[in-house]
């Protein structure tokens, strides 16, 4: 008989009769089963774990590091912006074609905010305004203090940056918003928040940041309450033609030179977004092209940059900064060339 899997064979002896009796013991033999032995099936199973472990770690060291990196570029960089262009670190919507004087950049920052939420649709009407909102990757919380004081709402800042965050919290008390506006350190990808919390989610050019594109769409997804409205404005290469694959390797070049300053990971359209969006049953999602209302943007950074403040601010800054500066030119030329894009995509979680 069978114990446990295990084989039991009493044995047995005849008599002298020849009757069949019980062994004079009668203690029952355990025959083991064969020992199993390592297959090449196993083998192959073990070894795939393994690599998958070690793909694992891999990349979450990498994204460690560069969001490391992201944290120190912005600690070093944000005092020097500030000083420069004010709370605001952002592109500014501009009329296409226009050479705005630098006086002019400020209010197209402003307007970037407006026309990003007109865009959703979003109105001032006192039912319909949200009422809770988070600012995904938030600076030094310009956006977040001018939409606390638009709605009269509660707004909540995150940053990868403990300069950043603490700058913005000085900010917010200095204008009397310490009680309507918070900020912290955290991750987007993980975010600190319970599911369905903020009427608004706000990410204003901190996507294209993002190690992980999909994960990074489902924490704006989980975070936003029923009925809530999504707003994400990022940086994106072209949208790929139904024969491509990828992009050309010059274009690739193009932007892996850009990512090493700046700390960004691989690049993906605004097509892919709308994608992650579908497949999550998002609702009302719209995409636009807005590249040529930011047009004046980078030159005009640049010009600040070459003013004799620029050139100080710039060197007290650090190398991080310095190397950002460098190819800002680049960036002017992905705009020219087609191959950046500059994107907003909207959307509503399902009530």
């Amino acid at each position: 008989m069978a114990i446990g899997g295990i084989a039991v064979i009493h044995r047995i002896s005849r008599g002298v009769s020849g009757a069949l009796l019980p062994f004079a013991n009668n203690t029952p033999t355990i025959t083991f089963p064969p020992p199993i032995r390592s297959t090449e099936r196993n083998f192959a199973v073990f070894s795939g774990r393994r690599r998958r472990m070690s793909v694992n770690a891999a990349a979450a060291e990498a994204t460690e590091s560069l969001q490391k990196g992201i944290a120190e570029l912005y600690d070093e960089s944000s005092g020097m912006w500030e000083d420069l262009w004010g709370d605001h670190m952002h592109h500014g919507f501009y009329e296409p074609g226009s050479d705005a004087a630098v006086s002019d950049h400020r209010a197209a920052q402003i307007r970037m905010i407006e026309e990003s939420l007109r865009f959703a649709s979003l109105s001032d009407d006192s039912i319909k305004k949200p009422k809770n909102i988070v600012d995904v990757g938030c600076g030094i919380g310009g956006s977040s203090r001018y939409l606390s004081r638009k709605f009269g709402d509660n707004c909540h800042g995150i940053t990868l940056s403990p300069v950043q965050a603490q700058r913005a919290q000085e900010l917010a008390a200095a204008q009397g918003l310490d009680d309507k506006v918070s900020f912290q350190v955290a991750d987007a990808l993980n975010q600190p928040f319970p599911d369905g919390q903020f009427d608004l989610v706000w990410s204003m050019e901190s996507g294209e940041h993002m190690p992980h594109k999909n994960k990074f769409v489902n924490e704006l997804v989980r975070v936003a309450a029923p009925g809530g409205t999504i707003i994400l404005v990022t940086w994106c290469h072209r949208d790929l033609n139904p024969s491509e694959e990828s992009l050309s390797p010059d274009e690739k070049n193009l932007l892996d030179r850009i990512c090493k300053a700046y700390y960004l990971p691989e690049w993906c359209s605004s097509a892919d977004y709308v994608k992650l969006l579908q497949s999550l049953s998002l609702e009302d999602i719209k995409a636009a092209d807005w590249s040529e209302y930011v047009a004046p943007f980078w030159p005009a950074v640049i010009r600040s940059a070459l003013t004799w403040k620029g050139v100080i601010s710039l060197l007290k800054s650090g190398w991080k900064t310095i190397r950002g500066a460098l190819v800002m030119p680049l960036m002017i030329e992905g705009y020219k060339k087609g191959v950046i894009k500059f994107a907003i995509i909207t959307c509503r979680k399902p009530a």
